[in-house]
Order: C-alpha cells, then sequence, then structure tokens
C-alpha cells in the first residue's frame, strides 16, 4: 500500500505530539517514580535471637526457676503506634506522633483492626514518613505498640519431636474478622483481647488466650514515663540522640531491632526443656524481650 508524503507527515508529527504529551503530563505514573526529592524517615523490624533479654522494667533477665524458653523463628509482625520522645520523661503521647494504625468499634469496644493492619517480614519497609512532617528537634527515645506477631516454634508432642506456628495478637484489643496463622484460616469476627493465640501444627489448630498482664512489654522508663497497663508499648533508647533539623535531603533509615531471645517462655514441669503442651505444660510469657533502635 503506498502512503502519501502528506500523509505520512501527519502520522509523525501525530505521534511526536502522544509522546510529548506522556512527558509533560504530571499525572504519568511513569513520571512521579523516582522524581520525588523530599528526604523520608524509613522503619523496618529486625528479629535478633541474640539481643539481651530484658524484663518490663528493662532490666536483664533470667529464667525463673521451674520454667524454659526458647527462641522462635519471626515470620512476621505488625504495629499500632509509633512515637519519637525527646527525653526520658516525655509522657507517652506527648511525644512526635508519628504513625497511628486503624481502629474500629465493630466488635464493641474500640480496637485495633487487624483487617487494616501493615503485617510485615523482617527488613521490609512497615512504615514511611516525609521527614517535613516531624517537628525540627532531638529525639532520644523511641516507643512502638506492637500489635502482632507470628513465629515458628518446637514442641514435643505423643514422644514426637514436633514444629508449629503461632499467631499471637498483643495489643490492648483487636478486632479480628479472620487471621491465617500458617495455612489454616481462623473466623473470629469479635474483639480479642491482648494474649489471644492460635497454634498451628500439621495435626490440627488451636486458640486460646493468655492470662491478663502474661505478656512481656519491656519500658526501660518505667519510672519517669509509664504506660498502661494492657499496651504493648515497648520503649527504647537511640545510641545517640536522633536529631532532625528539617533541612535533611536524604532519607533516615530507622530498625527496629526487637529482642527474640527466649520469648516464648513455658512451666516445664518435668525439667527436660522441651516444650509439651499435651503434658499439661502452660505458657507463661509470649512477649519481645527487648528493643534496640538505630538510624
Amino acid at each position: 500500500m503506498r502512503i502519501s508524503a502528506g500523509l505520512l507527515l501527519m502520522l509523525l508529527l501525530l505521534l511526536c505530539s502522544c509522546g510529548k504529551d506522556d512527558e509533560d503530563d504530571p499525572n504519568n505514573s511513569d513520571n512521579n517514580q523516582g522524581n520525588s526529592s523530599e528526604a523520608m524517615v524509613n522503619f523496618r523490624f529486625k528479629f535478633d535471637p541474640e539481643q539481651e533479654r530484658t524484663n518490663s522494667i528493662g532490666q536483664t533477665a533470667s529464667l525463673p526457676s521451674g520454667h524454659a524458653s526458647q527462641s522462635p523463628d519471626f515470620n512476621s509482625i505488625s504495629a499500632h503506634y509509633i512515637e519519637l520522645a525527646p527525653t526520658a520523661f516525655t509522657q507517652l503521647g506527648e511525644g512526635q506522633v508519628l504513625y497511628q494504625g486503624a481502629e474500629t468499634t465493630s466488635g464493641g469496644e474500640k480496637a485495633v483492626d487487624y483487617a487494616q493492619a501493615s503485617v510485615v517480614d523482617e527488613g521490609e519497609l512497615f512504615f514511611s514518613i516525609p521527614l517535613s512532617q516531624i517537628a525540627a528537634g532531638t529525639y532520644e527515645w523511641i516507643r512502638v505498640s506492637l500489635s502482632y506477631q507470628n513465629y515458628d516454634i518446637d514442641f514435643k508432642a505423643l514422644g514426637l519431636n514436633l514444629r508449629g506456628t503461632i499467631a499471637s495478637f498483643i495489643a490492648y484489643n483487636t478486632y479480628i474478622e479472620s487471621h491465617t496463622v500458617k495455612q489454616d484460616v481462623l473466623q473470629v469476627n469479635e474483639n480479642r483481647r491482648q494474649g489471644y493465640w492460635a497454634f498451628e501444627t500439621q495435626y490440627q489448630t488451636v486458640s486460646g488466650q493468655a492470662p491478663e498482664g502474661a505478656t512481656t512489654v519491656p519500658n526501660p522508663l518505667f519510672d519517669s514515663a509509664p504506660i498502661p497497663a494492657g499496651s504493648c508499648v515497648v520503649t527504647g533508647d537511640f545510641p545517640s540522640a536522633l536529631q532532625i533539623t528539617g533541612n535533611e535531603t536524604e532519607d533516615i533509615e530507622i530498625e527496629l531491632s526487637l529482642s527474640t531471645n527466649n520469648s516464648f517462655e513455658w512451666i516445664d514441669n518435668n525439667g527436660n526443656g522441651l516444650f509439651e503442651p499435651l503434658d499439661g505444660e502452660l505458657v507463661v510469657d509470649m512477649g519481645i524481650r527487648g528493643m534496640q533502635p538505630s538510624f
């Protein structure tokens, strides 16, 4: 087929025009990607079984007589609240609150909305905020309200050494429509208080509720800046103070290293150091054992 020179010229002009429109269009996603020069603060979690094991007031903790423990293999985690605190005397909520997760009253009382929670793996970006939205200042401490943990543990049953997965909800109160432990999906459609858990093995999945106050929540500022009972606001101090000037041009990466050092603890009835739930051994703690932030 023959194309006249005039028609060919019109086609070329039309193609060039379309290409130019795409380049200039501010709504073009290809152009927006990578063009933002605004500095961000990015938060990621780390799980460390070698990190110091602390108690609820941030002191080094050993196992009580008759108890045993293990360091679980963490799969994922979620948080509900992040706050930067200038000093050890900054009360909860009076610092720079950067993140507040979604809440709902679908289950009656106000609760964390698990359906909208961000659940991440180790090293995965959990939350990001422009530096321009953080007040300039010096911040020595950070508070993070953890809300969900998922990890694998070893246990023994019927003479067999086995492995299972635990989903543990540690927020003050959580509304759960449904949740997946490892493969099994559990329908709840209700609020669950701190300490609700589900345990999946190759044979079955069971769920239950830990006793009130059984979740360790380390807060080294227990004396100067206490946290409410039943919350899971873990507190940690930066190795050196985080300084925000407002003139930053590069991102700040904040790593929240959580101590999983023997964080799964139970009453060891026979003293063999193995978790044997079918023999009546009761879990007494599933909480994080400390947080060391760095940037």
